[in-house]
C-alpha cells in the first residue's frame, strides 16, 4: 500500500515457486527474495525525491501490536533474523518459529487486525517472511475454502506444484532412544514388581541393569528389562516365583553333576537364592524323658522359645529313655512346629529316639537319608545304651547327627569312653552317599566322613567334686560362669587328655547341671543317694572347615520338669557349599499321615481353647450380673 491509500501489491515477474518459497500463497502473490527486499528499503528515500512511486516499494510498517508472547517484533528485525533451517531444527523448534518448508501457517488465536491497520501478523506467517498484505488480502485469506476445495497449485510451467505440508510438531522434547527396543508391553512380560521383598532391587553393572542373582537363570535375566513406566506386574502372571521360560526348562537337566551349571537343583545359583549368606540354621535338642509316659502338655517353650527371634531351618530332636509310644512323640512334635515343617525322618535304636524335622520348602535340596544303630550294651534285652546316626546331604554339604547314651555310673569314666570309640568304629556311614571329601576320611572313625557333625545325648560325665562344694558354686555363680565346676567336669578333662571326641568343640556352658532333679520341681536329688548335679547332657559339634559353625545359643530349657533331666538346646549357624545333582535324591519324600495329623491336633486344640475362651467370659458375665 502507497502513502495515498492505494494498493501495491508485490510481483516478481518470471519467478516461479520451487523449493524454498511460501506454501500456497505464492500461488496468487509471488514474493521477491530478501536481497530485493533489502535493496528496495534502501532506494526509498531516493524515489520519493523524484516524484517517482517505485515499483517495488511497499508502505513502511507501522508499529506492531504486542504479539500473543507478549513479545514486539519489527519488520525489519523478522526480516533480519530470518535464516532458513533444517528438518531437524523444524522437529524440535517448540515455539513454531520456523519450518523446513517454508509453508505458511495461519494463527488462528490471534485476534483479527482492524480495516486500514498495518500490522504485521507475526504468528500468521513464517518468521522472516517479507510480505505485508493489505486488510483485503487478509480478508480473503481467513475465508478461503479447506485446503481440500483448493486448486492445486500450478508452477510457471503449468505444471501441478508439489504439496506443501506443515511438519507435525512434537508436544515434547523427542525421548532419547534406549537400547532395548521392546515394546511397553513386552518389556512388561518379563518385568518383576519392585515390591515383591522376593527379589534384591536392580543393581548398575558395567554389562547394564541386571537384577539380583538370587533368581533362577541367569540367561534369563539379561534379557529381562526394568521399565519403570510399565504398570504391569509379574505377580499378577506368576505369583511371586522366578520366572522361567519353556526354552530354559528344555534345557534344565538335573543329574548333570555340576556345581556352576545353570540350572542346577543343588548349584550355586539356586543355594544363593535361598540363602544368600550360605548359612542355614539347625537347632539341637537332647533330653533323657526317664521313660514317662505321661509327655508335657505344651512343648513351645522347648522347640520355640520366646527369646528366638525367627525358627530355625532344622530341628533335629534326640531322646534317651523315650516314652514308649514312639509315635505320640512324633505327633506332638510335629503338631508343635505347625505346618511350616515336615518330618524328613525318624530312626530308633531301643528306646533312643532320633528325628529331623525340616521347613517344608526345603526338603527339595536335601538327598536321600540314611540312618545306623550301634548296641554298647549287648546283654541288657532292652536298648537303652548304644547310638544311633542319621545322615544327608544339604545342598553339598553333608551332615551327621548321632544321639547317643553311654554306660552310666559316678565311677565308670573307662567304659565310657570304651563306648565312644565302639560307636565311631562300628557306625557304618556313609552307605550310598557320596562322601564329599573322601581324601579327609578315616575309616575307623565315621565322624572324618562328613563336613559337619554334631554328636549329643546323655554321655553320663559327672562332677568330680562333693555335692556340698558344687551347691556352694553354685550359689555364687547364680546361672553366669560355671568354669569353677567344669574344671572337675569328667568330659572336659577326657577331651583335653584327646582320649575322646577328638576334633569336636563344646560351646560354653553357662547354665546349671541338668542333673539330677526331682520329678515336677527345681530341686536336685533328694532321695538317700542324694546325686551330685553334674553335667550329662551335652552337644558337642564338629566341621571339616574352620569357623563352619557358628554357636548362637547354649542353654537348658528349666521349663520342663517332666523328667529327671534338664532338656539342652543348642542352636547353631552352618556354612553351606553348592553341589552336585548327580547324588541321590530325597525327592520331597516325608511323613504325610504325621503331617495331616499334626495339622489336625492344631486345630482341635485351638477350637477347644476358643470354647474355653467364650465359657469362661459367659460365666464371668453372668456372675457380673448377678
Amino acid at each position: 500500500m502507497t502513502e495515498n491509500g492505494e494498493d501495491c501489491t508485490l510481483n516478481c515477474p518470471g519467478e516461479a515457486p520451487g523449493k524454498g518459497d511460501y506454501g500456497d500463497a505464492e500461488s496468487r502473490t509471488p514474493k521477491t527474495p530478501l536481497a530485493g527486499v533489502r535493496s528496495a528499503k534502501k532506494n526509498s528515500d531516493a524515489g520519493h525525491a523524484d516524484g517517482e512511486i517505485p515499483l517495488y516499494l511497499p508502505h513502511p510498517p507501522s508499529l506492531p501490536k504486542r504479539s500473543p508472547f507478549g513479545k514486539s517484533v519489527s519488520a525489519e528485525e523478522t526480516v533480519r533474523t530470518w535464516r532458513p533451517r533444517n528438518s531437524q531444527e523444524s522437529l524440535s523448534d517448540r515455539a513454531e518459529t520456523g519450518s523446513s518448508t517454508d509453508s505458511l501457517r495461519e494463527d488462528r488465536t490471534s485476534p483479527r487486525n482492524e480495516q486500514g491497520s498495518s500490522a504485521v501478523r507475526l504468528s500468521a506467517f513464517t518468521v522472516g517472511s517479507p510480505v505485508f498484505e493489505d486488510e483485503k488480502s487478509r480478508v480473503t485469506e481467513l475465508r478461503r475454502p479447506p485446503r481440500s476445495q483448493q486448486s492445486v497449485p500450478e508452477d510457471g510451467r503449468g505444471r501441478p506444484a508439489r504439496a506443501r505440508l506443515s511438519p507435525v510438531q512434537p508436544a515434547g522434547p523427542l525421548p532419547a532412544l534406549d537400547k532395548n527396543f521392546a515394546s511397553a508391553t513386552l518389556r512388561a512380560a518379563n518385568r518383576i514388581d519392585r515390591d515383591c521383598l522376593d527379589y534384591g532391587m536392580p543393581a548398575e553393572e558395567k554389562g547394564g541393569e541386571r537384577l539380583h542373582r538370587n533368581l533362577s537363570d541367569s540367561r534369563l535375566l539379561e534379557n529381562m528389562g526394568s521399565d519403570s513406566a510399565s504398570v504391569n506386574s509379574m505377580r499378577s502372571v506368576y505369583s511371586v516365583l522366578s520366572p522361567i521360560r519353556p526354552q530354559d526348562v528344555r534345557n534344565r537337566s538335573f543329574l548333570e553333576g555340576s556345581v556352576l551349571g545353570s540350572g542346577a537343583l543343588l548349584g550355586a545359583e539356586e543355594l544363593d537364592r535361598h540363602f544368600p549368606d550360605r548359612r542355614v540354621g539347625v537347632y539341637v535338642v537332647t533330653w533323657n524323658m526317664q521313660g514317662e509316659k505321661t509327655l508335657p502338655a505344651n512343648l513351645d517353650d522347648l522347640l520355640l522359645p520366646t527369646d528366638s527371634e525367627f525358627a530355625q531351618d532344622f530341628y533335629v530332636v534326640g531322646v534317651q529313655e523315650g516314652c514308649p509310644d514312639r509315635r505320640e512323640w512324633e505327633t506332638c512334635l510335629q503338631e508343635t512346629l505347625g505346618p511350616h515343617y515336615v518330618m524328613l525322618y525318624a530312626a530308633s535304636h531301643g528306646v533312643l529316639y532320633l528325628t529331623v524335622f525340616i521347613r517344608r520348602d526345603l526338603m527339595w535340596f536335601c538327598s536321600e537319608v540314611e540312618h545306623a544303630t550301634v548296641t554298647t550294651r549287648i546283654i541288657s534285652q532292652i536298648k537303652t545304651k548304644g547310638a544311633v546316626g542319621v545322615t544327608f546331604t544339604f545342598f553339598g554339604t553333608s551332615f551327621l547327627f548321632i544321639t547317643s547314651h553311654f554306660t552310666s555310673g559316678d565311677g565308670k569314666v573307662y567304659e565310657r569312653v570304651l563306648d565312644y570309640n565302639k560307636i565311631i568304629e562300628a557306625l557304618a556311614l556313609p552307605k550310598s552317599l557320596p562322601d564329599t571329601n573322601p581324601y579327609r576320611s578315616s575309616p575307623s572313625d565315621v565322624t572324618t566322613r562328613f563336613d559337619q557333625v554334631f554328636w549329643f545325648g546323655d554321655f553320663n560325665f559327672r562332677i568330680d567334686k562333693p555335692r556340698a562344694d558344687v551347691e556352694a558354686v553354685m550359689k555364687r555363680t547364680a546361672g553366669g560362669d560355671m568354669s569353677p565346676l567344669l574344671a572337675h567336669d569328667q568330659l572336659s578333662e577326657q577331651m583335653k587328655d584327646g582320649s575322646i571326641f577328638k576334633g569336636f568343640q563344646e560351646a560354653p556352658v553357662r547354665f546349671f547341671p541338668t542333673y539330677k532333679f526331682d520329678i515336677g520341681c527345681d530341686d536336685y536329688d533328694t532321695t538317700s543317694k542324694q546325686r551330685t548335679p553334674s553335667y550329662t547332657d551335652r552337644v558337642l559339634f564338629r566341621s571339616r572347615q574352620a569357623n563352619d559353625i557358628r554357636v548362637l545359643k547354649y542353654d537348658s530349657c528349666s521349663s520342663i520338669k517332666s523328667s529327671d533331666h534338664r532338656p539342652v538346646v543348642a542352636v547353631f549357624q552352618v556354612k553351606l557349599r553348592p553341589g552336585r545333582d548327580n547324588i541321590p535324591l530325597c525327592g520331597g519324600l516325608f511323613d504325610r499321615s504325621l503331617y495331616l495329623e499334626g495339622i489336625k491336633r492344631r486345630m482341635t486344640t485351638r477350637e477347644m481353647k476358643r470354647r474355653e475362651a467364650i465359657s469362661s467370659q459367659s460365666s464371668s458375665t453372668i456372675c457380673a450380673i448377678s
